[in-house]
């Protein structure tokens, strides 16, 4: 499998930022360990994409998970980027998942997109942020990029153009910003001006293209005259946070009742991952080690006695 690129650069004299990623190898893990219909599949892409240009786009030491959160098939949608990129993602489809975007997610009143950003540093809140998948006019949005600018330039004030797209073989994008004023001063016009050129360079891209192309050739294509500043490359990669210990702590947090009621059901219990397909099985026997621990664990240091 091919390696994954994510790159972040700067254009001009600073005024405008930007990312661009190819996934390939995460991608096609993804695809392999999880299949949906085709439209989940490609929406999905185009979510593990876009996880990773907003991650590339913070200076945040945390996991950032975006969610779709549709009254149609689609009924939700997670892509997980985690702090040294790795990526993962899942769907829970009700139904016949077709069409595009707005079908898929029912974009009416109750549809949302929520982008969580959760600190790696104890004691830290995470952060939410959501945006409605309508218009002001009511009509809904066309496709996730839209979405995603509209959260950009409404919730963060950070004006943003990007293009997202996803086959059976990659998924990409490409996300540029015009760069805040210093200490939350207002933009100079300079700052408009090479952000609107940016913009305008970046929308003569088609999807197409930004499948085949390459990151490195992406931007000297469309940027050359611009100057940009290229900093080293990340390489994200799929990685599913899942394992037994959490899904013993999750058990943990069910009770004793709930899992002695499921072992007496079926004989065992079994947690499969959303995200990777991974099996978790446990007998009577697990289930009885696994609270017998719980109740012997010694107190954490410090706690009241």
């Amino acid at each position: 499998m091919s390696e994954d690129v994510l790159i972040k650069f700067m254009l001009g004299s600073g005024q405008v930022r930007g990312v661009v990623v190819n996934l390939s190898g995460s991608w096609q893990q993804m695809r392999e360990r999880r299949r949906h219909d085709d439209a989940v599949q490609l929406l999905l892409g185009e979510m593990a994409a876009a996880s990773a240009l907003l991650a590339g786009s913070l200076k945040f030491d945390g996991t950032l998970v975006l969610q779709l959160q549709g009254d149609g098939p689609l009924r939700l949608a997670v892509a997980e980027c985690q702090p040294d990129f790795g990526l993962r993602a899942t769907a829970q489809v009700h139904g016949d998942a077709r069409g595009d975007f707005a079908a898929l997610v029912g974009a009416s009143g109750g549809a949302r997109c929520q982008i969580t950003l959760d600190p790696r540093r104890a004691g830290q809140q995470p952060y939410r942020g959501v945006v409605g998948l309508t218009e002001a006019d009511g009509s809904p949005m066309p496709d996730l990029a839209a979405v995603l600018g509209h959260y950009l330039q409404h919730s963060e004030q950070i004006p943003s153009w990007l293009l997202l797209a996803a086959d059976a073989e990659r998924a990409c994008g490409l996300l540029v910003q015009r760069m805040p004023g210093d200490g939350g001063h207002a933009v100079a016009d300079d700052h408009d001006e090479a952000y609107a050129r940016a913009v305008h360079l970046a929308s003569t891209l088609g999807r197409d293209e930004l499948l085949q192309r390459s990151p490195e050739d992406l931007l000297h294509k469309l940027f050359w005259q611009e100057q940009p500043r290229v900093f080293e490359p990340l390489h994200p990669r799929f990685h599913c946070t899942c394992s037994a210990q959490r899904v013993s702590g999750m058990l943990r947090m069910l009770g004793r009742d709930e899992v002695e009621s499921v072992l007496a059901e079926r004989g065992e219990v079994e947690v499969t991952c959303e995200f990777c397909g991974a099996v978790y099985t446990l007998d009577a026997v697990d289930a009885a080690q696994l609270f017998h621990a719980a109740v012997d664990q010694p107190p954490t240091p410090g706690a009241a006695q």
